[in-house]
């Protein structure tokens, strides 16, 4: 088994809840605009097509075919045409309202800092390589806690190019100083993460929560996190 030293993590999916925290803050922004008031009801097909709008910029913002901002705007505004309400302005301000409460949501997946503790215990040095947006990804690793496990984090925007891009995998690594051989990359998305990493020659966890089967093959496959501690 190689040695590995630099453990790169990535953290919506993975570690942060993600599904689980933007449903609490979409159900802020669905009461601080009172959409149900404006015929946007019930809240279960609001969240349904967000949902839906939301994955499908998100591939266009991967590809390179939207900026952040649309994409930040965008989701929420397609969203609202599905109930007639075209309101540009409206759609921006719930995005605004949506990224300032989604980064304070504190939802981690089972056994998240149970084996960070492990990890960091046993000497590994932990770093987190995201796609999402540099201010809102500090603001939720400083607000539930996990700052204090990482020492570096690389972003889409500090480094300039995307998950499974191998130039953000290349920045990570120079970045922490570390080499291909003492580094390994953990993450749910097997695009971005797996098969980017795959691509940047760097051995991989697919963390597979979904339980999803794939053609891709990860050096490693884990469906807790918990199983970690059978891999370092």
């Amino acid at each position: 088994m190689p040695e590995y030293k630099h453990l790169f993590f990535d953290l919506d999916h993975t570690l942060w809840d993600f599904d689980a925290n933007a449903k609490e803050a979409l159900i802020e922004v669905y009461d601080h605009f009172e959409l149900e008031a404006k015929g946007v009801h019930p809240f279960v097909d609001f969240y349904k097509h967000y949902l839906h709008h939301n994955e499908i910029l998100w591939d266009r913002y991967h590809k390179g075919f939207i900026t952040s901002d649309e994409l930040k705007w965008k989701r929420m505004w397609r969203t609202m045409l599905e109930f007639k309400i075209g309101s540009e302005q409206l759609a921006r301000d719930m995005s605004v309202h949506f990224l300032e409460r989604l980064p304070v949501k504190k939802i981690l997946f089972p056994h998240t800092i149970e084996i960070l503790d492990y990890l960091t215990a046993k000497g590994y040095v932990l770093h987190l390589i995201t796609n999402g947006f540099e201010k809102t990804q500090w603001s939720k690793i400083n607000n539930s806690g996990l700052n204090k496990y990482f020492t570096h984090m690389i972003t889409s925007e500090a480094s300039n190019s995307l998950k499974p891009k191998k130039e953000i995998f290349d920045f990570a690594l120079q970045k922490a100083g570390a080499s291909l051989a003492e580094s390994i990359m953990l993450g749910d998305n097997l695009d971005a993460d797996i098969q980017g990493a795959i691509n940047a020659g760097m051995d991989c966890v697919f963390v597979n929560h979904l339980k999803i089967s794939t053609d891709i093959k990860p050096t490693y496959i884990i469906h807790h996190l918990e199983e970690l501690e059978q891999i370092f």
